[in-house]
């Protein structure tokens, strides 16, 4: 049985015995396209994705299944080499602490997402980014675009562009490297971690 149809069993819910770490040659190779229309296998995989992430964001089904809180996974992780990822941020309540009207501020399993255009500025996450493959904590600041135009498909197979920016463009950006063979800390600089090039955008 191949791994991609172990996760899509009826009864299977992902979790972080499914996620592959660093090491692993998957992490590094540059995925597939997905071809249109698209399989059913490559829809449920991208459903059981976003059902990970909400899980994961559920703090009684986290604890239950064991998991760490993700906002982003890309097929890669679970060893399938397709260029297919899922995101799913969430808003912040408000000063108050009311829920936001809208649950999530992106939430979207992309087929065959690439970036078209970005900023010239660069961001990074003042606290730095993790990921559900790399289970030890790695310190600097990951430069990306602070501003991207995505395009991608849905399981439709009907075409998106959106223009992000701040966390959202962050994630979008961290799960697309994870389809290209590229690591969160592949974009920290080495030789001083921290260092703040002019006009870089640090993202709180």
């Amino acid at each position: 049985m191949s791994v991609q149809s172990k996760l899509i069993k009826a009864g299977h819910l992902i979790d972080m015995d499914d996620i592959i770490r660093e090491g692993n040659p998957t992490l590094r190779a540059v995925a597939a396209d997905v071809s249109f229309p698209l399989s059913d296998e490559d829809i449920l995989l991208g459903e059981k994705m976003m059902q990970f992430l909400k899980h994961s964001q559920d703090p009684v089904m986290a604890e239950k299944l064991g998991l760490r809180g993700g906002v982003g996974l890309a097929a890669p992780q679970l060893d399938i080499s397709k260029r297919i990822i899922a995101v799913l941020v969430p808003n912040p309540e408000d000063e108050e602490g009311n829920p936001p009207k809208e649950a999530y501020s992106l939430q979207e399993v992309m087929y065959n997402p690439k970036i078209v255009s970005h900023s010239v500025q660069d961001a990074a996450l003042a606290d730095g980014e993790g990921c559900l493959s790399v289970d030890r904590l790695v310190e600097g600041y990951v430069v990306r675009h602070s501003r991207v135009t995505v395009e991608y498909f849905d399981k439709n197979g009907e075409k998106h562009k959106i223009k992000l920016k701040g966390y959202n463009s962050i994630v979008v950006q961290h799960e697309i490297d994870h389809t290209n063979g590229v690591m969160f800390y592949d974009r920290i600089n080495e030789k001083n971690p921290f260092a703040i090039k002019e006009g870089m955008l640090i993202i709180e």
